[in-house]
């Protein structure tokens, strides 16, 4: 038993070592996917700021980058309304390099983080 509790105490410990450091960005570029027009749009946006775009209403909550790498990913925290519903429609994480991983659920909107802008 002390085995087991000392090798899972040196895993956690290890994949530490491993981990990203996150800048903090001012702004961000989420892209839109109307699925009834086809059309896709690109949607920069400060952190606090709401854009509208159709019947969505999108917040870009938070942005962040790898730190050694700011062209590497991008890591969006936005929350979507839609038209004037209370509840959002997705609230949580984008990340750039992984669209389908938190992928908003919406038969007509897809929207995913394309890059934080670190200036």
């Amino acid at each position: 038993m002390k085995m087991l509790t000392l090798s899972a105490a040196f895993c956690f410990a290890a994949s530490g070592l491993f981990a990203q450091v996150a800048s903090d960005a001012s702004s961000g570029v989420l892209r839109v996917l109307d699925r009834l027009s086809g059309a896709v749009i690109d949607l920069p946006l400060g952190v606090g700021e709401t854009g509208a775009l159709g019947l969505l209403k999108i917040t870009l909550d938070e942005c962040r980058f790898p730190a050694a790498n700011p062209n590497g990913d991008a890591f969006a925290r936005v929350t979507v309304i839609y038209r004037d519903k209370v509840d959002p429609v997705f609230e949580g994480w984008l990340i750039a390099s992984a669209p389908a991983l938190n992928a908003m659920d919406h038969p007509r909107y897809d929207v995913w983080a394309l890059r934080c802008n670190s200036a």
